[in-house]
């Protein structure tokens, strides 16, 4: 069931952003005259199409969706029949045709802002950003950071919420930023600015840098109660039930979970003797942790969370949107923050400055996809902002095959006021094809080892 929530959500998120983008190709070569013969969502083996004359666009849904294509009347691609020479791609001025293939990026930009603009207006319910235990030697202490403190914004960037304070924070400091100002308030709403010295070492991957920052949210002393029993876990083979209050632990007395956590960490595959209470009643029960890799090291789990009283939910929980109007500004500057720093990123991925392990291929952005939708719409609505916003920013890149190397060839051909020859065309788009496979197969074995790690 996991794997058809992700593969659902994977399928509606490319699906989604592809459409759009190749219906910019496509209705922008509709309005400056250009015949469009085919419009396919998807590639390989067609599982649908629709043509309602033999001389209008077909519109086609195919079997592998992790692209799609706009066909249009061209010349350098098969015969054109005389009548066809005015709608010929081929024929256009260079303002059309540049048009046309800027048109799917601009799209995708598009779909981030609205995007963006929904997520705003409908609001983000998320924890508020108040720090955890600092631990000694982290770069959060270095900077005088302080348990209790709520983080406001950083880089006056506002961070009404946790996820959306590391978010900034990360994604300034892996664009090479390092000062990064933070501004917080403690328990008297007294305001102070804190700054986060980094050096190149502390931005290799976010991995390094998540240790390096010793961020934690804070976390209230919670009663060991069972709260959600995964299935198939050990936890529901001991019977453990929703509700239950766990007394001891092989005799140790239990008095918060996370007490009760560190004890199931270390006991992997190894039996522990129970004391619960149920109803107002003590049971014995037994139970074995399973034994999960994590770091290089066995720790236990039973697939059980904690149990969380709502009213601290609610005094932890903070919901952050704006109005319709206001939204307008705040998403377009979003997407434009996010598309700068993806230039930056790939920029400093191509130079060995950031590590390539920040790439995400297939089997990532499904994983995200099921996530955030498990998340609820907000979240996957955000999701696919980020992820139009990266498709927009890859195709304007200058490499031949994408969007951005037939636009360099236009502007060569601007400046030179005749076209790139044909073969010199084709044999940078081989090369860019090689460049873009290899990506890919970087982007796919990154994602094999994040699944076995």
């Amino acid at each position: 069931m996991d794997f058809l929530h992700t593969f659902f959500y994977f399928v509606i998120t490319i699906g989604v952003l592809v459409s759009f983008h190749e219906f910019g190709h496509f209705w922008t070569a509709r309005k400056v005259g250009v015949k469009v013969l085919r419009f396919s969502v998807g590639f390989g083996k067609v599982l649908w199409s629709y043509q309602k004359k033999s001389d209008t666009t077909e519109y086609v849904l195919s079997a592998i969706p992790l692209g799609g294509y706009v066909k249009m009347v061209d010349e350098r691609e098969g015969e054109v029949k005389e009548d066809d020479f005015p709608f010929a791609f081929n024929r256009q001025p260079l303002w059309a045709r540049i048009a046309i293939v800027v048109a799917g990026p601009v799209f995708n930009l598009v779909l981030a802002v609205f995007l963006f603009w929904c997520v705003l207006v409908a609001g983000e319910t998320g924890i508020k950003p108040i720090l955890g235990k600092v631990e000694q030697g982290t770069l959060a202490a270095s900077a005088g950071f302080k348990e209790d403190e709520e983080i406001i914004s950083v880089d006056d960037k506002l961070t009404p919420t946790w996820t959306e304070a590391m978010a900034v924070i990360f994604t300034s400091a892996l664009d090479g930023n390092k000062d990064i100002k933070v501004t917080v308030k403690d328990l008297n709403d007294e305001q102070s600015n804190r700054v986060l010295k980094l050096s190149g070492s502390d931005i290799q991957s976010s991995e390094i840098l998540y240790k390096k920052l010793g961020f934690k949210p804070w976390s209230p002393t919670l009663k060991p109660v069972i709260g959600n029993v995964l299935p198939e876990s050990s936890a529901l083979s001991a019977g453990l039930l929703k509700g239950d209050l766990i007394l001891s632990a092989d005799n140790i007395v239990i008095k918060d979970w996370l007490q009760w956590v560190d004890i199931v960490k270390s006991h992997p595959n190894v039996t522990i003797s129970l004391k619960i209470e149920r109803d107002g009643v003590e049971l014995p029960i037994n139970i074995t942790p399973k034994s999960v890799q994590i770091d290089q090291k066995l720790e236990g789990k039973i697939g059980a969370s904690v149990s969380v009283p709502e009213d601290l939910i609610k005094s932890v929980s903070v919901k952050y949107s704006l109005s319709p109007l206001q939204a307008i500004p705040v998403s377009l500057e979003t997407t434009w923050y996010y598309s700068v720093t993806t230039i930056k990123m790939m920029g400093k991925m191509l130079i060995g400055k950031t590590s390539v392990d920040n790439l995400s291929g297939p089997i990532s952005i499904a994983q995200y996809a099921g996530q955030s939708a498990s998340m609820g719409l907000v979240a996957f609505m955000k999701f696919m902002a980020l992820l139009s916003v990266s498709l927009g920013i890859l195709n304007l890149l200058p490499i031949p095959v994408l969007d951005g190397g037939h636009l360099l060839f236009f502007i060569i051909e601007g400046i030179k006021g005749s076209p790139v020859s044909e073969k010199i065309q084709s044999f940078f788009q081989q090369v860019g094809m090689l460049f873009l496979m290899g990506l890919m197969a970087l982007a796919m074995v990154l994602d094999v080892q994040r699944l076995f790690h």
